[in-house]
């Protein structure tokens, strides 16, 4: 449980410096540029090469992949109706369509489901939550936040991202055998970064506080993915015939909340940062107790 703890510790951290401390101007920023274009890319490089898939274990990747795209057709349309600007329907699309699978599913999943449902978790969270962020996430983010519309501006920016670029060299280097064990221990060094850094960047922008016409969208964002996702992938699950631990560790990494990192692309691509952050905090407290009673209704 201590990665609870380190989760809700740098938190708090960054809500008490930018309330009592003064921080530099622009500190959140230059910490969200480290964890997007160094720490990010770290992660995968060393956590890529290391992945096998089972082709039984389809519903944890292509769970995180409809909690996504479910999230992308319902902000569009609703977004579209209600006269949403592009910067709130790619923040929500973004926070609530990419689920925190990694810093905050493993401890969660471990404490409720042990080390075989963590082993399953990983799944879910690489090949799954993983893959959504590095090209379904950066396209979202390109394309609300003002992007020029050319299919070629927007491929250059997709496949120029640090993170698809790290994706593609962690596959072909687990191809080659993966890493020598030096360069192994600095990608982790580097990638270990990444939770207490983009924590304590979110805290500083905290504010569990929304104006008026805020709330209808953050209550529709966390709807879907703190209950709605989950229990559509509980009925695909059930459709297709899954079971046992596959089946809940699919449905309870879709009910985690939502991804820290997505938070860290809505704020650098300028969608409606004070929402996203938001979104995520309330997220992360609320999925304290959705997911423990889901994997106890389970």
């Amino acid at each position: 449980m201590s990665a609870l703890v380190l989760l809700v510790a740098c938190l708090a951290l960054g809500v008490g410096a930018a309330r009592f401390a003064r921080p530099p101007i622009g500190l959140a920023q230059a910490l969200n540029w480290w964890v997007i274009n160094l720490a990010l890319p770290a992660m995968i490089l060393e956590l890529i090469p290391t992945l096998t898939f089972n082709s039984h274990l389809w519903l944890l990747v292509v769970s995180q992949w409809i909690v996504f795209g479910g999230a992308f057709v319902l902000f569009r349309v609703l977004g579209r109706s209600r006269g949403w600007t592009d910067g709130r329907i790619g923040a929500l699309t973004l926070v609530c369509g990419l689920g925190n699978t990694s810093f905050l599913g493993y401890p969660m999943i471990a404490a409720l489901r042990g080390q075989e449902g963590l082993a399953l978790a990983v799944v879910a969270d690489q090949l799954g939550c993983f893959i959504m962020l590095t090209l379904g996430g950066v396209l979202v983010a390109v394309v609300y936040g003002g992007a020029k519309a050319h299919p070629r501006e927007i491929a250059k920016r997709v496949l120029l991202f640090p993170a698809f670029l790290a994706l593609v060299a962690g596959v072909v280097i687990g191809f080659l055998g993966g890493w020598p064990p030096i360069a192994n221990d600095i990608l982790h060094r580097i990638g270990q970064t990444l939770v207490p850094l983009a924590l304590f960047s979110v805290g500083l922008r905290l504010r569990l506080k929304l104006t008026r016409d805020q709330i209808g969208p953050a209550a529709i964002g966390l709807s879907w993915k703190l209950l709605i996702a989950p229990l559509l992938i509980y009925a695909l699950g059930l459709a297709t015939g899954a079971s046992g631990l596959v089946l809940t560790i699919a449905v309870l990494q879709s009910a985690m909340a939502p991804m820290i990192s997505a938070a860290i692309l809505a704020d650098q691509y300028h969608l409606e940062p004070p929402l996203a952050n938001t979104v995520l905090g309330f997220g992360i407290l609320l999925s304290l107790i959705t997911v423990p009673l889901a994997s106890l209704l389970l």
